[in-house]
């Protein structure tokens, strides 16, 4: 990336995090459905299906790690509302017509949407400790767990950019970004995929989400991965090829759309 590139999208990263500030009910909107589904869950459901897990494990310490890839979900509806929004009123139309780098728009879009997601991700950890869980992770687990996240937020954010780039209304990009808030209920998230009856076990397995929460569980309590890992990494880097092409050509393309 060229001195000019970086300096541009570091501008635009600037402009995003400022746009945050102004309107930080979008920012706590991310935070309410993840932190929302904890609470309900565990403290609701929680007696019923934590007695569906082996060995008398703690509800919450199960479903935390699915309420994190839940949070990347929401960041990714956020960053494709806002970056609608911007289409709309027309600036991203006026960035086109500046002398910066043509994509530095959808970098700072990207790294602003990613540290939002992190912040989040704070915020939902200090929510899950405080309803009880207890991760057994040591300094290298966290530090896997927190790079599997950081990878998972970056392939979202590059789908919501689509979503942003390729809706009409911000209601319609919010809308796009729905499976990725919702296809955590089909998967391990909530209850072990064993109890599903075997059409719906063979959806959540073969799934995107499922060796996900899987790897982040297993990191941060010791239960078991097996190749979950291998499976997690390489749907983030598919994801995040896909996302990136998608958005640039939808970038490219007539801005009058």
């Amino acid at each position: 990336m060229s001195t000019l590139a970086i300096r541009d999208t570091t501008t635009m990263l600037r402009r995003n995090l400022r746009h945050m500030q102004r309107f930080p009910l979008m920012s706590i909107g991310t935070l309410g459905m993840p932190v929302l589904m904890l609470l309900l869950f565990v403290h609701v459901f929680g007696g019923s299906l934590g007695a569906t897990l082996a060995g008398g494990a703690s509800y919450v310490d199960y479903l935390a790690p699915g309420i994190l890839v839940m949070t990347v979900g929401a960041g990714a509806a956020w960053t494709a509302v806002n970056l609608c929004t911007d289409m709309g009123e027309g600036i991203v139309a006026r960035f086109r017509t500046m002398a910066i780098s043509r994509y530095s728009v959808l970098t700072g879009q990207a790294l602003s949407s990613v540290l939002n997601t992190v912040v989040s991700l704070a915020l939902v950890i200090g929510v899950a400790l405080l309803a009880g869980f207890r991760p057994t992770a040591g300094l290298t687990g966290w530090l896997a767990a927190a790079g599997l996240l950081v990878l998972l937020a970056l392939a979202f954010t590059w789908l919501g950019i689509a979503f942003g780039l390729a809706a009409k209304t911000p209601a319609g990009a919010n809308s796009s970004s729905l499976p990725l808030q919702f296809l955590p209920f089909v998967s391990s998230a909530f209850v072990p995929t064993d109890s599903m009856s075997s059409g719906l076990a063979w959806v959540a397995e073969n799934q995107p989400f499922t060796p996900i929460i899987d790897t982040l569980r297993g990191l941060l309590i010791g239960t078991p991965i097996g190749d979950s890992g291998y499976w997690a990494v390489g749907w983030c880097l598919v994801i995040t090829a896909v996302g990136h092409a998608w958005s640039r050509a939808l970038f490219n393309r007539d801005p009058s759309r």
